[in-house]
């Protein structure tokens, strides 16, 4: 019956979104997660330690949410359901990342473009001071476009499988691994196990997502599908991690643009490859048509992986 809550807890977050007032459960976690880093991030064995700390955010998340979830059913169906909704919804980023880019599109169309590079830096890591434009426009594009995952489908995938249980077990590992994933002095060893959770959760979901931005999603170009879908798989093993190439190569095809390309981080510039083959140069519309995407994979993602897992389970009993 927990496909019911995932449904309403998808349309509560799009209408509501998060409650800035109340407190979020991502910033308890963060917060435990802070305190166990504090303790045992120091000294040898560092990798096992942060195993053992994964082990620990995850198990304690898992266990509380599903308790929450389980007395709230012996209750009443209605008090069980209900609970579950806004557990989902709060789970989920569409409202809030659609806000986010928004704020950076409207400063855009206003010609401000210090506004734009400051609302942008809420966003993303790189340094924006500078930024013209299209790489603001960039920015945007990626972010929405690796959280379309990230922030949304993958927690629906999880929530579609196991509940607000299984919703919040991947918002463990995903916090988890913006934390402590980092390959730095201090999080090389200690995140290692974080960010291989991290990889290893969002795998599935983050192909189904590119390819649904591929197949639902409008085509801006005059290339045929077949030829999308192979520049789609080269270019997404491109990118340092394994799993946002598969997004961010989708909206480019979809686009006619490019992304990737040179990225500043604390005043050192790194490279990205680049990705899609551009017809047109980055400008403040494609970040609403990135938002589109967004809105509509999101939805076309519960109705298929959703009744996918209906079907198989009713054939199951």
């Amino acid at each position: 019956m927990h496909i019911l809550a995932v449904f309403l807890g998808q349309l509560l977050d799009i209408i509501i979104g998060d409650p800035p007032k109340l407190p979020h459960p991502i910033r308890w976690i963060g917060n435990f997660i802070a305190f166990l880093s504090k303790k045992l991030n120091q000294g040898n064995s560092r990798t096992i330690k942060g195993a053992i700390m994964a082990f620990i955010v995850v198990g304690t998340v898992t266990v509380v949410t599903f308790s929450v979830v389980y007395l709230s059913y012996t209750i009443h169906f209605v008090v069980g359901l209900l609970i579950e909704t806004i557990l989902i919804a709060i789970g989920l980023a569409q409202k809030s990342l659609k806000e986010a880019a928004m704020v950076v599109y409207d400063a855009l169309k206003r010609g401000d473009l210090d506004e734009a590079r400051v609302k942008l830096s809420w966003i993303v890591g790189r340094d924006t001071a500078h930024l013209e434009e299209p790489e603001i426009v960039r920015g945007v594009v990626e972010t929405v476009s690796e959280n379309t995952s990230d922030g949304i489908t993958a927690p629906l995938f999880y929530a579609i499988l196991f509940g607000a249980t299984g919703l919040w077990a991947y918002k463990a590992i995903n916090t988890l691994d913006s934390m402590v994933g980092y390959k730095n002095e201090t999080y090389m060893q200690f995140g290692k196990v974080s960010a291989r959770l991290d990889d290893m959760a969002n795998f599935i979901p983050s192909r189904i997502t590119g390819l649904l931005i591929l197949l639902f999603t409008k085509n801006k170009t005059n290339r045929p599908l077949k030829e999308r879908f192979i520049n789609w798989l080269v270019d997404a093993k491109k990118h340092p991690s394994p799993n946002s190439g598969y997004l961010e190569a989708a909206t480019a095809y979809q686009l006619g643009i490019r992304l990737g390309g040179y990225n500043t981080y604390k005043g050192i510039t790194s490279f990205r490859a680049y990705m899609g083959k551009p017809t047109e140069t980055l400008q403040a519309s494609h970040i609403k048509e990135a938002i589109t995407h967004m809105l509509i994979v999101s939805w076309v993602f519960i109705l298929i992986v959703g009744g996918v897992h209906v079907a198989i389970s009713l054939a199951w009993r």
